[in-house]
C-alpha cells in the first residue's frame, strides 16, 4: 500500500493531478499544471497563492473576545430566522444532496499519507510582494478609452527562433502589433516577452488572445465549422452582489450570455463545453433551462470544485447558505451526435466529480485541459479555446477583455527544476 501512495505521489509532483478514489475525486495543484505552458520561466507558487485565507473557528471566537464590548453586543444580535422561498429551497435540497459527496470527497483527500504535510510546501506562503514602481495594468478600463486603437504591444522574439519555417522567419527580435481587437499569437514552442506601457508579459508557446470587448467575440468564429474548437472552457463574469462591492471586476447580465458564439465557435466534430458557475439556484435555473438549450448544448455532467486551504481545512462552513466553500462545473457536448464515442469517451453521466484545490486570488479557476483530455472529441491535435479568460495557455486560444491579466512577469520566476 505504501509503495503504491508513494508512486501517486510522485506521479502528482510530475503532474500536479492527484486521483484519489479511481477518477471520480482529484486533488490538483493549479501551479504544476500551469507550469506545462512553459519552459525558461515558472509561475510563482506565492504569487498564484497570495490570497489570505479566512482565519480558523478558534482564531474568530478569539477575536470576538477580545473585541470591544459594544462591538460584542452587535454581534449577539442575530437576525430572526425566517422561511425560505421556493428558491431557497430547491437550492439547498441540492446542496444536502451534495453534501454527503463532497464530505466523502474531503475526508478521501485529508487521510492521503503525506499530502496534508506537503501542502504548506507547495503553496510556499511567503508574503507576495512585487515591485511598486510599476502599477498593474487595468486592461478592462484601457479597452473601453477613445485611444484604445493606438494602444500597441511589442512582442521580443528569442533570436534562435531566427530561420523557423513560420511568420516569424521575418519578423525576429521586436514586433509591434495592436493589442486591443486584434489576433495575437505566438507560433514559437518557446515564450515570447511583450512590452506594454513599461510592464513586461509572458506569452506561452504555441498560444493566441483576443482581447475585446463582447461586441468583438464573433470575429473568433472560424470560416468552416470543421475549423472549429474541441473545447471551450468558459467562466462567465456572472451577476454578482459580492464582485460588484468589490470592484474586482465587472459582471454582466445573464441575458448578455445567450448571444455568445458557442454553437458558432464548436468543431462540426463535436466539442466539450466547460461552464464555471456559482451554486446560486437562479443561476443554475437560467443555465439549464435557457443558457445551454441555445448553445446546443446536451448530455451535461455536473461536477464540483473543492476549495480548501493550506492545512487542508475547507475555506468555509460547508452548510453556510450564501458563502459555502464550492463551486460548480458544468460539462456538456456540443454536435453530439458527430462525436465518435469509440475514440472519445464521455463524461460519466451516472458519476459527480469532484475536483479538490487551494483557490488562488479571486476567482482564478485551475486549469482544466489536462483533466478533461481524455474526453475532448475530435482528431487529434484538438483545438481549445478559453472565454473569458484571464491567462493564456500553451497551444490554447483565449479570448476576454483582460486575457494578460496573470501574463504579467511579476507573477512569474526565473525556471528552477522540480
Amino acid at each position: 500500500m505504501e509503495e503504491s501512495i508513494s508512486e501517486e505521489f510522485k506521479s502528482f509532483l510530475d503532474s500536479g493531478i492527484y486521483r484519489l478514489d479511481g477518477s471520480k475525486v482529484v486533488f490538483v495543484d493549479p501551479v504544476r499544471l500551469l507550469n506545462d505552458s512553459y519552459s525558461r520561466f515558472g509561475v510563482s507558487p506565492s504569487a498564484y497563492y497570495s490570497r489570505s485565507f479566512q482565519s480558523t473557528d478558534r482564531e474568530r471566537v478569539e477575536e470576538e473576545d477580545n473585541a470591544p464590548s459594544i462591538s460584542k453586543k452587535k454581534r449577539k444580535r442575530k437576525k430572526r430566522p425566517r422561511d425560505l422561498n421556493e428558491r431557497e429551497k430547491s437550492a439547498e435540497k441540492r446542496h444536502q444532496e451534495a453534501k454527503s459527496l463532497l464530505l466523502k470527497a474531503h475526508r478521501a483527500f485529508l487521510e492521503v499519507a503525506g499530502l496534508q504535510a506537503f501542502l504548506p510546501k507547495l503553496v510556499k506562503c511567503e508574503e507576495f510582494t512585487h515591485d511598486g514602481e510599476t502599477e498593474e495594468k487595468n486592461f478592462i478600463e484601457l479597452g473601453s478609452h477613445w485611444q484604445a486603437p493606438l494602444y500597441e504591444i511589442a512582442l521580443c522574439f528569442p533570436k534562435s527562433h531566427e530561420g523557423e519555417d513560420s511568420w516569424l522567419g521575418n519578423h525576429v527580435g521586436r514586433t509591434v502589433v495592436p493589442l486591443f481587437n486584434n489576433l495575437i499569437s505566438n507560433e514559437t514552442n518557446d515564450e515570447v516577452e511583450a512590452e506594454f506601457n513599461n510592464s513586461q508579459y509572458i506569452l506561452p508557446g504555441r498560444s493566441c488572445f483576443y482581447m475585446s470587448d463582447l461586441r468583438q467575440i464573433r470575429n473568433l468564429i472560424p470560416a468552416k465549422s470543421d475549423q472549429g474548437f474541441n473545447l471551450i472552457v468558459i467562466d462567465p463574469p456572472w451577476e454578482n452582489g459580492s464582485v460588484r462591492q468589490k470592484a474586482v471586476f465587472p459582471t454582466l447580465p445573464n441575458r448578455y450570455f445567450l448571444y455568445l458564439p458557442v454553437k458558432e465557435l464548436a468543431h462540426a466534430e463535436g466539442a466539450l463545453v466547460a461552464l464555471w458557475m456559482t451554486n446560486r439556484e437562479k443561476l443554475r435555473m437560467f443555465v439549464e433551462k435557457d443558457l445551454f438549450p441555445a448553445w446546443g448544448v446536451s448530455n451535461v455532467t455536473l461536477c464540483y470544485w473543492l476549495k480548501v486551504k493550506p492545512d487542508g481545512s475547507l475555506i468555509g462552513e460547508l452548510d453556510l447558505f450564501h458563502h459555502r466553500p464550492y463551486e460548480y462545473l458544468l460539462l456538456g457536448y456540443i454536435n453530439m451526435e458527430n462525436i465518435n464515442s469509440e475514440c472519445t469517451p464521455a463524461v460519466n453521466l451516472e458519476d459527480a466529480h469532484v475536483i479538490i484545490s487551494i483557490p488562488g486570488v479571486h476567482s482564478r479557476k485551475p486549469p482544466l485541459g489536462k483533466l478533461l483530455w481524455d474526453h475532448i472529441p475530435g482528431t487529434k491535435p484538438v483545438k481549445c479555446i478559453e472565454l473569458f479568460a484571464r491567462e493564456l495557455v500553451a497551444g490554447w486560444s483565449c479570448w476576454g477583455n483582460e486575457p494578460l491579466h496573470f501574463q504579467d512577469s511579476r507573477y512569474f520566476m526565473e525556471r528552477q527544476e522540480r
